[in-house]
């Protein structure tokens, strides 16, 4: 579990902007510990992931982002399709799914800098 701060700072991200996408997002819902102190999970974080790749990155509009993430209007990118679901033999390997499903969003979210910041300096 990562504080709102580790998640902005690995994201690129400000923390009102992620305070924010949670009352847009009713499927983005971190824990909340006393004191109001934000704690995201993995699938938090992919989620976040997947917000940001559609908002700045396919410029989608917060609407329409909401309506992608639920399957509706638009056909999601397949950067969207769910990870196949692990084995229900083990407690852990779900954890670990999701856990690898949030690197490979970070992965792609990376990639996608590298390719700007390599245009930028090629110009």
């Amino acid at each position: 579990m990562r504080t709102i701060g580790e998640v902005a700072k690995a994201l690129g991200l400000k923390q009102h902007v992620l305070r924010y996408w949670e009352e847009q997002f009713p499927t983005l819902r971190p824990l909340t510990r006393a004191g109001g102190r934000r704690y995201y999970r993995a699938e938090d974080i992919a989620l976040l992931a997947r917000i940001d790749q559609l908002l700045h990155r396919e410029g989608y509009t917060i609407r329409g982002a909401k309506l992608a993430l639920v399957g509706k209007g638009e056909e999601a990118p397949a950067a969207a399709a769910p990870a196949p679901a692990p084995p229900a033999s083990s407690s852990a390997m779900p954890e670990q799914a999701e856990i690898i499903s949030a690197l490979r969003i970070l992965r792609r979210h990376l990639e996608t800098i590298r390719g700007k910041l390599a245009a930028a300096l090629d110009d």
